[in-house]
């Protein structure tokens, strides 16, 4: 039996991303402002948000659709929804 890394689990997962964003940042100011931390930066599985200059950057396309984003940013600054139906993670068990 062989044991996974988590990048090599990471591989396995595809999407079908959508042209429009299923997660918003409500406010990017509190991003700015309130957040020095950046949480969302540290807890999202996918690494979906990404700090970039003075604005938070959302690769939704790669989102796992985990919802930590939700419950797990201090300001309930991201809204989260399901993907349109078709659309999203696909996971791949090897």
């Amino acid at each position: 039996m062989s044991t996974q890394t988590i990048e090599e689990k990471q591989y396995l997962v595809r999407f079908k991303a959508d042209t429009k964003s299923h997660l918003t940042v409500l406010d990017h100011d509190v991003c700015l402002t309130k957040c020095p931390e950046k949480y969302c930066t540290l807890f999202c599985p996918g690494e979906v948000y990404k700090w970039e200059g003075k604005r938070m950057h959302v690769g939704y396309e790669g989102c796992h659709e985990c919802g930590s984003c939700r419950i797990g940013c201090p300001y309930q600054n991201i809204k989260w929804e399901y993907p349109k139906g078709g659309y999203g993670v696909i996971f791949r068990l090897a």
